[in-house]
């Protein structure tokens, strides 16, 4: 027997702990909540690690990864996720260039979840990939960018300067 402590432990106090098993493939109303760069497995790119969060219907509150190699020796896997991440922006309403992924922060847009069976061979459990972001059914469309002023009407004549 383990001893919790004088106040012992309630557990109506926390929520209870979620199911990390695969969400079945679809299309899910979700938030991005975390974002990283980090090192590539061989360390000469990197990657941006996004978690995103299930905002709506029955798996409301999972959480789904994806991995972008903004930075890698493969020109086509950069240039995939260059695709990847110019959707993401799309999808959360991101039309000028961004410096901080934080930027796509608590946007809400659609990801297709596809769910990958478990393969024993190349040693990886089950699991989710995110194949595309897009722009929820609901969301406002970006704001138009600003439109330069008319061009201003040509100005009186100044009147003459006073003699004093």
């Amino acid at each position: 027997m383990a001893y919790l402590g004088p106040q012992g432990f309630d557990p109506n106090s926390v929520e209870p702990a979620q199911d990390f098993a695969p969400v079945p493939s679809g299309e899910y109303l979700a938030i991005i909540i975390d974002s990283e760069v980090k090192p590539t497995r061989n360390g000469a790119g990197e990657y941006l690690a996004l978690t995103h969060q299930i905002i709506d219907g029955e798996f409301k509150g999972r959480l789904v990864w994806s991995n972008l190699n903004i930075v890698n020796a493969n020109e086509v896997a950069q240039r995939i996720a260059q695709q990847q991440l110019s959707a993401i922006c799309h999808a959360v309403g991101i039309t000028q260039a961004i410096s901080d992924s934080e930027l796509l922060h608590n946007r809400p847009l659609v990801i297709r979840v596809e769910y990958v069976p478990e393969n024993v061979e190349k040693g990886w459990r089950a699991k989710n990939e995110v194949k595309a972001w897009k722009a929820p059914a609901n969301a406002a469309p970006a704001p138009a960018p600003a439109r330069p002023a008319a061009p201003a009407a040509p100005a009186a004549p100044a009147a003459p300067e006073a003699p004093w």
